[in-house]
């Protein structure tokens, strides 16, 4: 007796079909799988019998022979328990195999027969889509994860005996559906808001530019100044999130069991802030199966690195691939993995070890060297894929007690989703979405700048000591400040703001 179910398995972020082959013959009662199960399929078997019998059918005291294809990659997690379920049942005659053949099955079971959530339904309802299947059959709580996927029937199942029912067309299972409309106009943008923040208007306006551009910032001042009250506030005005971005975003979730079971999109910008202790692998991802990381996390939305020279250095080094490509590969020796990675970084650091160099309420400690030391601690490579530098200097008494209300997050969020408008329309034919992705001939293309303009950017890089670097991000921030400002072309204006966020790059920032 021979039976097929289809199931998926998930590699990255992308799923694929797997088919669930169960052969049961004559011989002594084993019970074995093959195709490169790992533990968790291999235990699946005791799972599997157990559910059968409390759910009232007869498991066969026969060879059971489960085959997972393609057998050349591995197989993990507990989602193919429902299908190897579905198949024993199937060859024994008690699921009609015609009907079974056009769904996707996923879904780990309890000993009881009880069906519960698994990882990577979305990925796994996509391919369902792509793939041509009627609708695909997984645990009611990963229905509406699923259900966002239009056009494919989702049917959720609770317990074995219910799908085994609904297949024999005894019963019904439910349908899931969720309206995609209604989810993003229930989206609440947070409880924090840009009105909140006392003083600091400077580094306001540098953050609105950050976001208008997509621009990687990094802020430096002493301990108490805001940084990170700053940088939490920094997803409240960026523009919101597409259905393809969302998309995107949940299938990260959803295979790495972030994605809340009430939750069927994530339908605002990620936040991710690991701590400085965090190891390369958690950062980038890794492990023996490639796992994603706070890189990948963070996609489409904010990855803020709060005190970044605490860091391991080798930790840093890593983000040079994510950030300049967009995404960062894993290799391993039975596998590659690519995971998405394209994310604003944020990051915070003080000025010194002691935080109060150049303070002039507080006298700093710390040497010279100290302080080249703990600069040293961020390479040159990695500061120069960060567009924006600004200082934030310590909040002023009379800012703090100042009782009126600065702009709030809704105001710079509309001429930020402007000035990402504009960006819009000039990339419409590029594969890029933003002035921060331009490469060297968008640059050369889009920042064209008058004879003023490069008078007084010659007589900064000859007064600051500017890199060539510097001056290909000052073009590239440029544009972002004219479409903030309402203007098509680039005028010295805006060129001389531009040069104000290169402070990082001055010989004489220490000392």
């Amino acid at each position: 007796m021979l039976s097929r179910v289809l199931s998926g398995a998930v590699l990255g972020i992308d799923a694929y079909v797997v088919e669930v082959e169960v052969d049961i013959a004559q011989g002594l009662p084993t019970f074995a799988t093959v195709g490169l199960p790992e533990t968790a399929v291999k235990e699946s078997k005791d799972r599997v019998k157990s559910a059968i019998h409390n759910s009232g059918y007869h498991f066969p005291d026969d060879r059971i022979t489960v085959n997972l294809a393609p057998a050349d990659i591995k197989k993990e997690g507990t989602g193919f328990d429902l299908p190897i379920a579905a198949g024993i049942l199937a060859a024994t005659g008690i699921i009609p195999q015609n009907i079974l053949s056009e769904y996707l099955v996923l879904g780990e079971l309890s000993l009881d027969g009880r069906v519960k959530p698994v990882r990577g339904a979305l990925p796994t309802a996509l391919v369902a889509k792509e793939k041509g299947f009627a609708g695909i059959v997984l645990p009611k709580e990963n229905a509406r994860e699923a259900a966002v996927v239009n056009g494919l029937k989702v049917l959720s199942a609770e317990t074995l005996s219910q799908m085994v029912e609904y297949f024999r067309g005894i019963n019904t299972m439910e349908q899931e559906t969720v309206n995609i409309k209604d989810i993003f106009e229930t989206v609440s943008y947070s409880d924090v808001d840009f009105s909140e923040v006392k003083g600091q208007e400077h580094v306001k306006r540098a953050l609105e530019i950050a976001a208008a551009g997509g621009h990687n910032i990094i802020m430096v001042g002493p301990p108490g100044s805001g940084k990170t009250m700053l940088a939490k506030r920094l997803p409240t005005i960026l523009p919101p999130i597409s259905f393809d971005e969302a998309i995107e975003t949940t299938k990260i979730f959803s295979v790495m069991g972030l994605l809340e079971r009430s939750q069927s999109l994530v339908v605002t910008r990620p936040f991710r802030a690991p701590h400085h202790t965090i190891s390369d692998a958690g950062l980038i991802g890794g492990g023996h199966v490639p796992k994603a990381g706070e890189v990948s996390l963070a996609h489409n939305g904010v990855l803020f690195l709060d005190e970044l020279p605490e860091f391991k250095k080798n930790v840093l080094e890593v983000l040079r691939q994510p950030i300049e490509d967009g995404q960062v590969t894993i290799s391993r020796a039975v596998t590659s993995v690519t995971y998405p990675a394209r994310f604003m970084l944020v990051a915070a650091m003080n000025p010194c070890p002691c935080g109060y160099f150049s303070d002039p309420l507080h006298q700093c400690r710390c040497t010279h060297h100290q302080i080249h030391r703990y600069r040293s601690k961020v390479s040159g490579p990695l500061l120069d894929r960060i567009d924006i530098h600004v200082e934030v200097p310590a909040v002023r008494y009379k800012d703090l007690t100042n009782n009126v209300d600065g702009e709030s997050s809704e105001e710079i969020r509309n001429r930020v989703e402007h000035a990402r408008s504009v960006q819009t329309e000039r990339f419409k034919r590029m594969k890029i979405h933003c002035n921060a992705q331009m490469a060297t001939r968008h640059i050369k293309k889009h920042c064209s700048i008058g004879d003023d303009s490069h008078a007084l950017l010659e007589k900064a890089i000859d007064k600051f000591g500017l890199s060539a670097r510097a001056f290909n991000r000052i073009l590239k921030i440029s544009p972002t400040i004219a479409a903030l400002a309402g203007s098509e072309n680039i005028n010295v204006t805006h060129i001389s703001e531009a040069i104000q966020y290169r402070s990082l790059d001055r010989k004489s920032l220490f000392g």
